[in-house]
């Protein structure tokens, strides 16, 4: 059974970007899976078993402490992929990556990953070109998290996430949203009820549903222009709009 998957109806922003040769050699690989809130993709330093292209939904990498506590350092949506030490040569690595938001996509086992790599030089390019961007959003949350009020980081995680999301309405549960900003979940109480008072957002039991994205951008930093403005140049403006709808079922936060 042939399970590759049509170059014009998927809908990661990556995928889209290949020529039909690089396409074709990944997607005879690539296997449909639901990412599920809280689905492990790879553990901190254990052996990466997959490689993950995702289509809706947000994926969080993870520093976790010695006494436990977790850090959330950077974010993987349907921009990009999740499982970049496999492609800088690695087999693991110190951090640990799972779903936040639900969505779903499609993985291929590292193997087949690393041959493909090796048979298509010109995707392996644009692969290191979308890591270097990666870094670069890593570097600008590190900047934004000393610099900026809680309200505005606050809006620029929203924008991200409905940016790799199907609609405007999704989950973001208290405890990611609380990791992403680097505060307690009093401080994300605090900064979504501003936010809702004026309008432009509404945010009950982890379900969001942003009411004024213009306004939103008025009242985000700088870094959500410049993040999304390198993603955008890497994968070109025109992001695809998903064909098919996806409403996972509410979590409570």
């Amino acid at each position: 059974m042939d399970n590759r998957i049509p170059a014009e109806t998927q809908q990661n922003r990556f995928l889209s970007l290949l020529s039909k040769d690089d396409f074709e050699s990944l997607s005879s690989h690539l296997s449909a899976v639901p990412l599920d809130y809280r689905l492990s993709l790879y553990e901190a330093d254990q052996t990466i078993e997959y490689v993950y292209f995702l289509e809706s939904g947000v994926a969080s990498v993870v520093t976790t402490m010695k006494d436990g506590r977790a850090a959330e350092v950077g974010t993987i949506g349907n921009e990009g992929l999740v499982g970049l030490p496999i492609l800088l040569g690695d087999t693991c690595t110190g951090t640990s990556v799972y779903i936040q938001v639900p969505g779903k996509g499609h993985r291929m086992s590292a193997s087949s990953f690393r041959s493909a790599l090796e048979r298509h030089p010109a995707m392996k390019v644009h692969l290191l070109h979308y890591a270097h961007v990666f870094m670069n959003q890593i570097s600008q949350s590190a900047a934004c998290n000393l610099f900026h009020t809680l309200e505005q980081r606050c809006c620029r995680w929203l924008l991200m996430t409905g940016d790799r999301m199907t609609s405007d309405e999704f989950l973001l549960t208290q405890e990611f949203l609380a990791m992403m900003l680097g505060v307690r979940r009093a401080g994300v109480t605090v900064a979504a009820g501003a936010l809702q008072s004026r309008g432009l957002i509404t945010y009950q039991r982890g379900h969001v549903k942003i009411l004024d994205r213009p306004g939103l951008e008025a009242q985000s930093c700088e870094c959500y222009d410049v993040t999304r403005r390198e993603f955008d140049e890497l994968l070109g403006k025109e992001r695809k709009k998903p064909q098919i709808s996806y409403r996972p079922m509410p979590i409570a936060s």
